[in-house]
């Protein structure tokens, strides 16, 4: 009887350990999709937003920054993961010279172990991602 406490007790272990290790994963790829994401868009919307009637009369390297936030906004939105929130907030945006600065909050709301614990809790995490970005056009 004895023995078969401890091989239920191992049993139990081992499955609140892959709980864990799922939750974890999933946190992990969230931010590194996140990132990534953050990188793709803030570049192709700041190449939409490229004002390319001022650049072929003066010369000058602008972009728009009212096309920068509705293109940053769509594209971000087309490619997030739609079961959880994110918070996009713009902190500086120049036209010229072209620069801009990007936070996106994103919250991920899990339950590790909740066939283990006796509280029905769920763990939420929140991972914040921010860019500093120059547009560098090639001359």
């Amino acid at each position: 009887m004895n023995q078969s406490f401890w091989g239920v007790l191992v049993v139990m272990l081992g499955v609140a350990a892959l709980l864990l290790i799922v939750f974890f994963q999933s946190v992990t790829n969230t931010d590194e999709h996140n990132s990534q994401l953050l990188k793709e868009v803030t570049e192709a919307a700041m190449w939409d937003a490229f004002d390319y009637s001022t650049y072929r009369k003066t010369g000058e390297i602008r972009i728009n920054r009212e096309k920068f936030v509705e293109n940053f906004a769509r594209r971000y939105a087309e490619n997030a993961s739609k079961s959880r929130e994110y918070s996009i907030k713009f902190y500086d945006i120049n036209e010229k010279p072209p620069k801009v600065s990007v936070k996106v909050t994103s919250s991920v709301t899990g339950n590790p172990g909740s066939a283990l614990s006796a509280t029905e809790e769920p763990v939420t995490v929140t991972i914040n991602n921010k860019i500093d970005a120059i547009l560098e056009v090639p001359y």
